[in-house]
């Protein structure tokens, strides 16, 4: 989705809306033109009048992908937002906190990850939200529209990673950070060990061909020891192989 969409101005700007009085017949080319469905809220409104009052975006089923639009947080005069049913990934943006006059906002069945801002517990005139079927984690923002929104648990649904009131899993943020920084030493230790075997082993190596090089007697042994070794390991497979021969065929052996 294009960062450019945050540039539809008239999203943007809180106009005083004016509205003419003169009597006249709509053509039908407006009738046409204004004849639009929306899903704002949850439920599916129609419009066919009066559409250049309307202040929603509804992107929803339209197979979008990749990171959130943050150029869509700047349409500042947007009652509702409906980005569900996509493929939309990443983190929602703390500048969603910034569309103060949103009333709905829907970004269920998509791929966001991360935590909840806590920006969105700013948005005071929201009074419909739907979260449901992502990747979220963390806790649950509290306070303002949350405290009527969280009634509905099904607006978190999915989101096996969330924490914190209203759901029954429970934060320990004490533990979440101990247990990160665990991780982060098991993680360093891991390098470590990894960098001295690979250092031992390069030390080794080069120690044996040094040696090798500069010492000829010691060179000409190693070299006969794999010579015997070789050898040995040829005369046995050929034993083997003959004796497997005259087993299957019942021929002598020459």
């Amino acid at each position: 989705m294009p960062q450019c969409i945050g540039n539809l101005t008239s999203m943007i700007y809180r106009k005083k809306t004016q509205v003419s009085i003169t009597p006249r017949e709509p053509s039908y080319f407006e009738w046409y033109e204004q004849d639009v469905s929306q899903i704002i809220k949850g439920r599916e409104d129609h419009y066919t009048r009066n559409l250049k009052l309307v202040s929603n975006v509804d992107l929803s089923n339209n197979n979008l992908s990749g990171p959130f639009p943050k150029g869509i947080t700047r349409l500042t005069a947007l009652r509702g937002l409906n980005l569900s049913h996509n493929h939309l990934s990443g983190e929602i943006p703390t500048t969603i906190g910034d569309m103060k006059l949103l009333e709905s906002l829907d970004f269920s069945h998509d791929k966001f990850s991360g935590s909840i801002p806590s920006t969105m517990s700013s948005l005071t005139f929201l009074s419909y939200l739907n979260l449901s079927y992502n990747n979220l984690s963390g806790p649950i923002p509290q306070g303002n529209q949350f405290l009527t929104l969280n009634i509905d648990l099904s607006i978190y649904a999915r989101n096996k990673f969330l924490c914190g009131a209203p759901l029954t899993n429970h934060c320990d943020v004490g533990d979440r950070d101990k247990r990160g920084d665990d991780d982060d030493d098991d993680r360093g230790d891991k390098w470590w060990f990894y960098f001295v075997v690979a250092l031992g082993f390069v030390i080794g190596f080069w120690v044996f061909i040094g040696v090798l090089l500069l010492k000829k007697g010691w060179r000409h042994a190693y070299f006969k020891c794999i010579d015997e070794a070789m050898h040995k390991i040829n005369v046995t497979l050929g034993r083997e192989l003959a004796r497997l021969k005259k087993r299957f065929t019942g021929n002598p052996v020459d």
